[in-house]
Order: C-alpha cells, then sequence, then structure tokens
C-alpha cells in the first residue's frame, strides 16, 4: 500500500510542477485556459439549469431557470469571443473577493473571547487580503498576470513537496517490513 502511495504523491507532484512551470513560463496562456475553464462552467451551468427548468411543476420555475441558462450561455460564449475583457472581469472579481474577505477578517479580529495571537493574526491576515484586493483593483491587467505567477509558484511549490512526501513514504515503506512483524 505504502509503494502505491509513494507513487500517487510523486505523480501529483511531478503533475504540478509541469503545471507550475508552464504558468511561470507562459501566464498569458494560464490567463486564457483560466478563462476557457470560466466558459466551460458557465456552459456546464446552463446545462443544469436547463434541467431545473424541465424538472419544475410551475410555470414559474421553468422560466426563471431557462432565463439563467441563457445568461449562463451569454456569459460562455462573451469569454470565449473577448477573453481578454473576461480575463480582467474575472481578477477583478478575485480583487472583490479578497478585498471584501480581508475587511470580514480584520471584522473578525475583534469578535469576542479571541486571544492576543489570535486577535493579531486576523488583523494580518485581512490587511494582507485587503492589500492584494486593492492592488488588483489599482492595476487588474498586472493583477491577472500576476494571479497567473502566484499560481505557478504555487503548484512548483506543492510539486516539490509533492515529491518529496512520496519520496519519504517510499523510504519509510522500504524500511517498514524489517520493523513490523508478518501477519499470520
Amino acid at each position: 500500500m505504502l509503494k502505491s502511495a509513494s507513487h500517487a504523491l510523486v505523480l501529483r507532484g511531478v503533475l504540478a510542477l509541469i503545471v507550475g512551470i508552464i504558468a511561470l513560463a507562459w501566464p498569458g496562456v494560464t490567463i486564457l485556459a483560466l478563462v476557457v475553464l470560466f466558459a466551460v462552467y458557465a456552459f456546464m451551468d446552463a446545462g443544469f439549469e436547463g434541467m431545473h427548468a424541465f424538472g419544475s411543476g410551475r410555470a414559474g420555475p421553468v422560466i426563471g431557470h431557462l432565463l439563467l441558462a441563457l445568461v449562463d450561455i451569454a456569459g460562455g460564449v462573451a469569454a470565449l469571443v473577448w477573453p481578454a475583457p473576461t480575463a480582467l472581469v474575472l481578477t477583478l472579481v478575485v480583487g472583490a473577493w479578497a478585498f471584501a474577505g480581508g475587511c470580514l477578517g480584520v471584522f473578525a479580529a475583534f469578535g469576542r473571547g479571541e486571544s492576543t495571537g489570535t486577535r493579531a493574526l486576523f488583523i494580518l491576515t485581512g490587511l494582507v487580503w485587503i492589500v492584494f484586493g486593492a492592488v488588483l483593483f489599482g492595476r487588474p491587467d498586472i493583477g491577472a498576470v500576476s494571479l497567473a505567477l502566484i499560481f505557478g509558484f504555487f503548484n512548483v511549490f506543492s510539486g516539490i513537496t509533492l515529491v518529496t512526501r512520496g519520496i519519504e513514504v517510499r523510504r519509510i515503506g522500504k524500511t517498514l517490513p524489517a520493523v513490523m512483524p508478518e501477519a499470520a
């Protein structure tokens, strides 16, 4: 069992390294892939909304689900026809999410019963998120590239960690039979 776990960890690590290197080498391709992924999601959601529409017994929900399906289709087509504006909008959405999350983190620091260390951690993390959101709003064109690069660095780091874990699991697995008695 440990041998298969080590193989899985090493394989996942190598795949993460490849994705990370591609993201770092070609951030524009990574941004385009994100836009295409968004379009695929929009088309899939349109299909689910269509299924909901025809699964409902009343006219009101049918019309609402069909309208949502049409909006999803329009969003998917727009993403594929105009990838640059879509990347810009996605970057602004991530910026808004980061800014709002940061504000909530700072407010959470002042909850009842929080220790000083927890409070400081909430404030620090919240401020980092707020700054990150503000940077994405201030320069969304650079923000999209930055997101691709951060994604690349994250995958390279994760890949190294997974490969290291896989090698460690393999090493431990080789020493286990000598330590553990054989089952009868």
